[in-house]
Order: structure tokens, then sequence, then C-alpha cells
């Protein structure tokens, strides 16, 4: 098991979201393993992202943005989902990368009892894959460096070529340019698409 450290995350976000396709996410769960490869991303910018909820400044909702790297960034949102966040680049820059899909790969019996559903709809979103892996607001600003509970590892490494970018989803809200920016990562191997599409 080798987890990913702090020097990972302090990158630049785009990068950071790139890099992040092919590792595996893994959460402990009463002395369970409940894991997925990481094959969809989104890199959200801080305070020059108008998609970014560091965009208008420090808040208590986004507090955890502008600490260290490598730390996870949970959210609630609709009154009804969690969504993970990995926080990169250095301390008081504000950025992140959104989790967006999963294929998994350990404790799938046990995402199947959470999701109540599996298939392509076991972990195909950032809220599914929250669910499924038990991910609540008790992970906002959990050190995943730590190897304990929640934490990313070292998993497959993907030809750039495997690697497809597209606009980031769901964001309306934010400016054109922002809208349209390829912020988005996805892992094209066919045995992911076939499972998460």
């Amino acid at each position: 098991m080798s987890i990913l450290q702090q020097p990972f995350y302090n990158r630049p976000t785009l990068q950071v979201a790139r890099d992040l396709l092919g590792k595996k996410l893994v959460r402990r769960l009463d002395g369970c393993d409940l894991s997925g490869i990481i094959v969809e991303t989104e890199a959200y910018l801080g305070r020059t992202d108008s998609a970014c909820h560091a965009h208008r400044g420090r808040t208590q909702r986004n507090d955890v943005m502008f600490g260290p790297p490598g730390c996870a960034y949970v959210y609630f949102t609709y009154g009804m989902h969690y969504l993970l966040n990995l926080v990169t680049e250095e301390k008081d820059v504000p950025c992140a990368v959104l989790l967006r899909a999963l294929f998994p790969v350990a404790g799938i019996d046990r995402m199947l009892a959470r999701r109540k559903r599996g298939g392509k709809e076991l972990t195909n979103g950032p809220a599914k894959l929250c669910q499924a892996l038990a991910i609540d607001k008790s992970f906002n600003g959990w050190d995943l460096t730590r190897g304990k509970q929640l934490w990313v590892e070292e998993g497959l490494v993907l030809a750039p070529g495997a690697i497809l970018t597209t606009p980031r989803i769901g964001i309306d809200y934010a400016a054109p340019e922002d809208r349209a920016a390829p912020w988005r990562f996805l892992a094209t191997l066919s045995h992911f698409s076939a499972s998460l599409e």
C-alpha cells in the first residue's frame, strides 16, 4: 500500500486532477476496505474560478479549502448529498479536485447494501460514491495522508491517450469562460466506461 502524501497534492490543481485518474480511493469501515479506482475528476481553481466555492473568499463552509493540501473537503448539497473533494496546492490557495466517479474494486457487497442499486449506478457520480463508501461531513478536513479510515493510494498507471478532458458539468452559475474550461478529466479505458457511463 503506497498512500499518496502531501507533495502529490501540493501541485497545480489541473495536474493533480489528471494524475488522480487510476489512483485508488479507500474507505476502511468496520475493519473492511471499500475501494474503487478513480475514473472521473473535476478541478476547481480557487479565487479566479467562478465555479469554485472559494471564488468569493473564505467562509465557514469552504474553510478547509484554505488549509493544507491532502485534506478532504466534504460538503452537503441539495439537502441530501455529500460530495468529496481533495484539497490541492499550498495552504491559503483554495483549490480542490472533486471526485466524480469510481470503478468499484473491493467491498462491493457493502457498497450495494448502502446504495440499494448496482451496475453502473453504484459509484458513477460524486454523491453516489460518497453514499457507497459511507463518506459524510465527519470527513471534512480529514488528513488523507494518514492512511486511516479514508485515503488515496497508488493504483493503475494510465497512458496519456486513456484520458479525456471536457468542460465541467452542473456549473451553470459560473462565468462562460469557466463553464467552457476543459477541467473535467475522465479515464476512457473500455472496461471502465462499460461500467460507469
